[in-house]
């Protein structure tokens, strides 16, 4: 049997095209990750603001985008708008079968904050993952100062679960980790507990409000 994520859809909202990455978007990504030093802050990436980020090689980054392409254990969409230029991405990974429940994370970068476009890729994914895939729960953690990334997660549904205290150390002082989840039993997402169901080939789907 093959696993949950091993097709590639493209989700359409309003303003975002969400669509399956493949390797000539790590050139984008990568440059994303290295010129924005917000995005390796808010990640934990870095522990301090001046310690440098280094990503892998260019050609080692389009490899891992070309395995991640058609890779059946996570799903990597790119983060589209306007003129189709690549903003982010959105993830799913680290599937558990038995109990139908996966991890979420994304990366957006300046070009594409401020507009709600981040807001409306979760919830695009998120929907997509609960309501198609038949996963029960979806998972994320936020640090603790990126209290604007958690205003988003809570606007689309995630709930609060709980609090890790003091588990990132960042220009000498200790981060909280917040856990945060989405169910499939949650109002936000209306809908009843079933096993995954096929998933037409050429999916679209509209952000849910």
């Amino acid at each position: 049997m093959s696993m949950i994520f091993s097709h590639k859809p493209t989700l359409r909202g309003e303003r975002v095209t969400l669509r399956p990455v493949h390797a000539d978007d790590a050139d984008v990504l990568d440059e994303i990750i290295r010129k924005d030093p917000e995005v390796a802050i808010l990640t934990g990436t870095v522990h301090s603001r001046d310690e440098p980020v280094t990503n892998p090689p260019i050609e080692t980054m389009r490899e891992i985008y070309r395995r991640w392409s058609t890779a059946d254990d996570r799903l990597v969409l790119a983060v589209t708008a306007g003129d189709n230029s690549v903003l982010g991405e959105v993830v799913l990974n680290d599937w558990d079968k038995e109990n139908r429940s996966c991890g979420f994370r994304t990366l957006i970068g300046q070009a594409g904050r401020g507009r709600g476009l981040g807001t409306e890729a979760t919830r695009l994914i998120v929907a997509y993952g609960l309501q198609e895939l038949g996963l029960h729960r979806i998972t994320l953690q936020v640090y603790a100062f990126n209290p604007r990334a958690r205003h988003v997660y809570e606007k689309v549904g995630f709930r609060l679960e709980g609090t890790g205290r003091d588990a990132l150390r960042f220009d000498g002082d200790w981060i909280d980790v917040h856990y945060m989840a989405a169910l499939a039993t949650d109002p936000e997402w209306a809908v009843e507990e079933s096993a995954a169901v096929p998933v037409p080939s050429d999916h679209r789907r509209r952000a849910p409000r």
